[in-house]
């Protein structure tokens, strides 16, 4: 068996069928309750995924989203569709994965950020991804609405692994993020 090899590549330079055989192998890893929203949000940045001669074994991608924190629109590489292959977990791909859409937020935007899964939080944490500490929300048709489901469970990381640059106050401390249909975050 060949030893699992990373790539990464944006959107547009993957084919077709490679763009299926990713849906497919997210559909199959949430257990058939990843929606076409879900996959669209997963569309549109860079893809990093891991793959062996039997198939893929992990992927994962970052997409822009715009960002206001502290008074300031930010451009912020948001974490989309990171999953490994039921029967190679705990092998380090994940990791791999998330090393090189770390090294995408590094050099392009002000942070990175995601919404965990209680499952995927320990990957995060461990890389050194952290909890936000204040409000969520999202910039909705209707306004600024909160999300308070999302707190606990959004993670964000500076660029080069530094803090989130702080709001300052209390009231700054909140990420308001722009709209999407389906799940926001």
């Amino acid at each position: 068996m060949s030893d699992p090899i990373l790539r990464t590549a944006h959107t547009c330079r993957l084919a077709p069928a490679a763009l299926d055989e990713i849906h497919a192998f997210l559909d199959t890893a949430f257990a058939g309750t990843f929606g076409e929203d879900d996959w669209d949000h997963t569309l549109g940045g860079i893809h990093a995924y891991v793959r062996d001669a039997r198939g893929l074994l992990a992927h994962g991608s970052v997409v822009q989203r715009r960002v206001v924190h502290a008074g300031r629109s930010r451009r912020v590489g948001y974490v989309e569709g990171v999953a490994v292959r039921a029967d190679r977990r705990r092998e380090g791909l994940g990791g791999r994965v998330m090393a090189a859409l770390e090294e995408v937020v590094d050099g392009a935007y002000a942070f990175g950020a995601l919404s965990a899964s209680a499952a995927g939080a320990a990957l995060y944490a461990g890389r050194g991804w952290t909890v936000w500490p204040g409000r969520i929300a999202v910039q909705g048709p209707h306004g600024v609405e909160r999300l308070p489901d999302e707190e606990g469970s959004t993670y964000v990381r500076g660029a080069g692994g530094a803090a989130v640059p702080s709001g300052g106050t209390p009231a700054a401390e909140v990420l308001v993020f722009d709209w999407r249909d389906g799940d926001v975050l």
